[in-house]
């Protein structure tokens, strides 16, 4: 070999070594990631192992999205460990079957219960999908009670004055809250076309307003107001929009404010930015499973920090309890809370994302996922969700001897 030969060799071998060096330093996530990028912009489309993986890193992706930073507390809330609890199954294989990340179980105030899964630590945030939605609702209980918002049967075009002329027209903020505007949207996820694939696409016409509200005002008339009940991401993010422009400050710093960075969280989580630098309220906060457990105790004990309620006396007890017939024997829809006849309630995001209060046995069950489909009908995760939840209760009530 050539002295020029060989000194290609060595470089080239030289390169190879800090490129495997490299490869090993940036960790498994990004590994992961980099060896299965995503094929779509939309999360919704993304593949299984772009899930796996996407859902833990959507915040350290820039060239995808943006995000602002929700600040914790310097001064974190300890979660004591307490027994085991003795769920009578096989948690490995419920993670393993349903593609759980992680389960952490808080009973009265201590975790009973932690595992990961899917390459998933305790350290890490997960994207919470339309959890974020209950997180939104609280926010509007804080600013009415701060003296922002000062009435929920108030016309929507009272706060969001772009929104006049259009089918939100005779819309109040709580028909908003309880998703009975009447207006017609398209939740389906698997349709690129669909009005929650599109939203954050459209371009206004004037630069000036936010992105959703000048799509919602596209939108048509399905019900007369306060008639029908129908989910819409669309209508919590108009929601988001009546608390940023009601307190001046975006979502991320109030919720740091009011609650993250005042109750105890631990970590600083994120929330995800539409394409006009707005939070997108009805999904997307990135945050561990441990302070959405956290969030989960705060709601159950009456969204109290220091001992002052930051929503409303009254808030609560119909945030989470029905406010709109889902058409669904013994379920319902509070204040963007699904909630439940027996007094549990939950915030739920696609692709098994979610935080499960009850109340009755003092119990929360933060839970997130990466389902085969967008609600879990299909490869049976929801119903194993569900049948997870009365283990869960059933544990509690034998402990109790119930």
């Amino acid at each position: 070999m050539g002295t020029l030969a060989k000194k290609a060799a060595l470089a080239a071998g030289a390169v190879a070594a800090v490129l495997g060096v490299t490869w090993i330093a940036i960790g498994e996530d990004w590994r992961s990631l980099i060896s299965n990028p995503p094929s779509d912009t939309n999360v919704l489309f993304w593949e299984q192992e772009q899930r796996d993986t996407g859902f833990r890193m959507l915040d350290k992706l820039p060239m995808l999205v943006k995000t602002s930073k929700i600040e914790r507390s310097r001064d974190p809330r300890a979660l004591p460990d307490g027994e085991p609890l003795d769920l009578g199954f096989d948690l490995d294989t419920y993670f393993k079957d349903n593609r759980i990340a992680s389960v952490v179980i808080l009973h009265n105030g201590k975790v009973r219960t932690e595992k990961y899964g899917l390459g998933f630590e305790a350290d890490e945030r997960w994207t919470s999908f339309s959890v974020a939605k209950s997180v939104t609702s609280t926010l509007v209980g804080a600013a009415i009670e701060d003296g922002y918002i000062e009435s929920l049967d108030a016309p929507i075009t009272d706060s969001i004055t772009d929104l006049k002329g259009s089918a939100y027209e005779g819309v109040s903020v709580r028909q908003l809250l309880t998703m009975t505007s009447g207006v017609d949207w398209n939740e389906d996820y698997e349709d690129p076309n669909s009005d929650v694939a599109q939203f954050n696409l459209h371009t206004p016409e004037d630069p000036d307003m936010p992105v959703i509200v000048s799509y919602m005002k596209t939108l048509g008339r399905d019900a007369p107001a306060g008639e029908r009940w129908l989910y819409s991401t669309g209508e919590t993010n108009l929601i988001g929009i009546l608390v940023t422009e009601a307190t001046g400050k975006s979502l991320a710093d109030y919720l740091s404010e009011k609650i993250w960075s005042v109750y105890g969280m631990e970590a600083d989580a994120t929330w995800l930015l539409g394409t006009d630098g707005q939070e997108i309220s009805g999904c997307c906060i990135q945050a561990t499973t441990r302070d959405f457990a956290r969030f989960g105790q705060f709601i159950l004990d009456g969204a109290m920090v220091d001992g002052e309620r930051i929503v409303p006396d009254e808030w609560l007890g119909l945030a989470t309890t029905k406010q709109a017939d889902i058409g669904f024997p013994g379920a319902g829809y509070g204040y963007q809370w699904w909630t439940l006849d027996d007094g549990a309630f939950q915030a739920r995001g696609i692709f098994g994302q979610g935080i499960f209060i009850d109340p009755e046995r003092n119990l929360v069950i933060a839970s997130n996922s990466s389902w085969s489909s967008a609600l879990g009908a299909r490869g049976g995760e929801r119903d194993a969700r569900e049948a997870f939840y009365k283990a869960v209760r059933d544990a509690v009530d034998r402990e109790a001897g119930r």
